[in-house]
């Protein structure tokens, strides 16, 4: 069992900075990968970036060059960076861990980010 637990959401002005948390209950330094996920109303849930255990990133195509994912081992902790903001950034955002591949999914309670004037 991953309990995860995301703090840093709330309401930032377009072009403003954020930066979220993902603390773990345990150890992610051995994890297969963890993620950020985000989700706004009537939309589907949907990749934000991921970090697999190699340090390799991956970012869907409306946040690249503006966020950025990252993870502290020693604090069983992982970051996400966001720059730039944008009004259809605005979403409930989830953490993710993936221990093993094909392994179980374990999820956060999520955190809102607002963006607005």
């Amino acid at each position: 069992q991953v309990q995860l637990v995301e703090s840093g959401g709330g309401l930032v002005q377009p072009g403003g900075s954020l930066r979220l948390a993902c603390a773990a209950s345990r150890s992610i330094s051995n994890f297969y990968a963890m993620g950020w996920y985000r989700q706004s109303p009537g939309n589907q849930r949907e990749l934000v970036a991921v970090i697999r255990s190699g340090g390799v990133t991956n970012y869907a195509d409306p946040v690249k060059g503006r966020f950025t994912i990252s993870r502290d081992n020693a604090k069983n902790t992982v970051y996400l960076q966001m720059n730039s903001l944008k009004a259809e950034d605005t979403a409930v955002y989830y953490c993710n861990a993936v221990p093993f591949p094909g392994g179980k999914n374990y999820w956060g309670q999520g955190t809102q980010v607002t963006v607005s004037a």
